[in-house]
């Protein structure tokens, strides 16, 4: 709509001053004549809009025009855009109007809060979705899984914001998943990423993108070495980089299996991340009491995560797969086996 685009283009005089009027018209996705229409219509109508032929030249607003959103502070101007960083707008297909929405806000924005909005856009992301479901028993590279699931104590990410709002290096002690000793890690923050309601940090250390989960940060000292990050690079690439790593990790290890046809509601359930494709019936097992399973596990030991059906589901297939539950399910039998205490 034009009252739209008229809008938009005294939005992004406000907030870049002078604009090529191709640039414009590239941004609206009109032609520069329609852009130059557009300025005698806001012309008109009041708006003290100019333009300026020659090599140097563009469309300008006078200096002392714009309006403000009064009463905003920083650290709302932030929360804001924080906000605003959510994927969850492509599933709605308001990506555009999000954008646009951007624009108005911004240059609404009084001018001492436009960097700090500008810049937590840029250093926090919030994803709300969850991870591509991974059987629960994968290495977690510091990501969905792991121990997840255990109660931790409380994140404190004032350090860590920190350390992401000054670009300065941060020095971490840090537990992974499956460990019980601290690392000592020397980093260069990206910023932040609220994945699923857990926070992580996204940093470089030696110049290699990792990710590290907030509640596994022992503690946290800010140095007063600046952030050392890669040349163009931003959190959203590091993440996104980071994010394919963990989701997109290939198995390893096929496995074959088949359970009783009573429990393979649950079983879908509880293995869905597992689950190469859908249960197979009608094999030729005897009565049809049975469905077969295919799975991938990044590591051979991730199958004893089977161990919970008992004997109701049973490994066909590979014979080192076999192997490995046997063996649990015989460890098992010897700490039950002697009399009760």
């Amino acid at each position: 709509m034009k009252s739209s685009r008229l809008l938009s283009i005294v939005l992004l005089l406000q907030t870049r001053g002078r604009v090529p009027a191709a640039e414009l018209a590239e941004r609206l996705e009109v032609s520069a004549r329609t852009v130059y229409r557009d300025v005698e219509a806001l012309s008109a109508a009041g708006v003290p809009v100019y333009a300026e032929r020659g090599r140097h030249g563009g469309i300008a607003l006078l200096p002392g025009f714009r309006t403000d959103v009064t009463g905003m502070t920083t650290d709302e101007a932030r929360a804001l855009f924080i906000l605003a960083a959510q994927g969850a707008h492509s599933a709605l297909g308001l990506d555009d109007a999000l954008r646009s929405a951007l624009r108005k806000v911004m240059a609404a924005l009084p001018a001492p809060h436009r960097p700090a909005a500008e810049l937590a856009g840029r250093r926090i992301l919030v994803a709300p979705d969850k991870w591509t479901p991974r059987p629960s028993s994968a290495p977690s590279a510091d990501g969905p899984s792991g121990d997840a699931a255990a109660a931790r104590p409380a994140v404190d990410l004032d350090v860590l914001h920190t350390a992401v709002f000054t670009d300065l290096r941060l020095r971490i002690h840090y537990r992974h998943s499956g460990e019980t000793r601290l690392r000592t890690y020397t980093v260069d923050p990206y910023g932040l990423v609220a994945k699923a309601g857990t926070w992580y940090l996204v940093a470089d250390r030696r110049g290699r993108p990792q990710l590290f989960r907030a509640d596994r940060v022992a503690s946290a000292t800010l140095t007063d070495v600046p952030v050392r990050r890669r040349a163009g690079v931003e959190l959203a690439e590091v993440w996104q980089q980071l994010r394919r790593q963990v989701e997109d990790r290939p198995a390893e290890v096929r496995v074959t299996a088949r359970i009783r046809r009573e429990r393979l509601d649950l079983a879908v359930r509880i293995l869905g991340g597992a689950l190469t494709g859908p249960p197979r019936t009608g094999d030729g097992d005897e009565g049809g009491d049975w469905a077969t399973l295919d799975l991938a596990y990044p590591v051979l030991p991730a199958v004893r995560q089977l161990l919970q059906f008992g004997d109701t589901l049973e490994v066909l297939a590979p014979p080192e797969a076999r192997r490995v539950m046997a063996e649990a399910a015989a460890a098992l039998t010897a700490v039950y086996a002697g009399d009760t205490p």
